[in-house]
């Protein structure tokens, strides 16, 4: 099962976007976007909400929750 870290990692990828776009995105710099994918720093859930509208994806799909 993959971690929210590696499934955000791939949707940015999938889309053709840099660190650095995303962390535009969402407010931040490119090192913290970078941390948050590498795991050395929780995602905040206003950067997960962010992420979700984005990519279209509910925070379900990237946290890996299926019930």
């Amino acid at each position: 099962m993959k971690s929210y870290q590696e499934r955000i990692r791939a949707l940015r990828e999938d889309r053709d976007l840099t660190q650095e776009q995303v962390a535009k995105y969402l407010g931040t710099s490119q090192t913290m976007y970078a941390r948050y994918e590498r795991g050395a720093n929780e995602l905040p859930i206003r950067h997960l909400v962010k992420l979700c509208k984005l990519y279209h994806v509910s925070s379900d799909d990237i946290l890996g929750i299926h019930l």
